[in-house]
């Protein structure tokens, strides 16, 4: 509850100073966003007590059973099967793809976006595995990724390249962000010789450049 209040209730407070002295919309709208809010606090406050009770746990025994239970391969095409899957979930991911898919006027349908955020997310996943298990540096990949998203943008239209960066975000959401997390904590946690402080963390940022590139390649292709 403390957690939900921290978050909501700056936000409450700046519409209701404005409300007061700058904006003065109806009091039937601003009536209709404080109920609003009270919904918003309580979503929040079950979600986050989903995250805790289910999420996380979930994903730290995938990560610590999978490695001693499976071939390397089958472990990464895991790790990419999941974060494709909880990227499909992500409810930032579904308001942009609507969002590019009304500014377009149908010409980007929402599930076009979806499924390559999707991709591009689930490809990374296995690839942040892949340099857990091989102890890559990140510093590594994240140069040749962003060096790639720079090659991309000279190809990418103008009216992608924005979009583009803007799926990288979304994909830091509420649900992918904890299971990621939790999914590099677990696999660390049972690798011999791996820290989970150096070694566990790194993977929400290269899940979101996949992304990027794949966006930047959807728009080269709409093209």
């Amino acid at each position: 509850m403390w957690e939900g209040l921290l978050a909501v209730a700056p936000i409450a407070m700046a519409v209701l100073f404005l409300q007061l002295t700058l904006v003065t919309m109806p009091w039937s709208v601003f009536l209709r966003f404080l109920l609003g809010t009270v919904f918003i606090l309580a979503g929040l406050v079950l979600f986050m007590q989903g995250v805790r009770i289910g999420l996380l746990p979930l994903g730290e025994s995938l990560g610590s059973e999978l490695p001693k239970r499976s071939s390397l391969s089958f472990l990464i095409f895991f790790a990419f099967l999941l974060g494709f899957i909880v990227t499909i979930a992500e409810p930032d991911v579904q308001v942009l793809a609507k969002y590019v898919d009304y500014a377009s006027n149908g010409l980007i349908k929402s599930y076009a976006l979806i499924l390559t955020v999707a991709l591009g997310v689930g490809v990374f996943t296995g690839l942040a595995i892949i340099r857990i298990i091989l102890g890559v540096p990140i510093s590594y990949i994240i140069a040749l990724g962003y060096g790639l998203v720079l090659v991309l943008s000279i190809f990418t239209p103008s009216e992608f390249l924005a979009v583009s960066f803007d799926a990288g975000g979304v994909t830091t959401g509420p649900i992918t962000v904890p299971f990621i997390l939790a999914l590099g904590m677990g696999t660390t946690s049972v690798l011999g010789g791996k820290s989970p402080f150096s070694d566990g963390f790194g993977l929400v940022g290269l899940a979101s450049i996949g992304p990027i590139l794949g966006a930047m390649i959807l728009g080269i292709i709409y093209s």
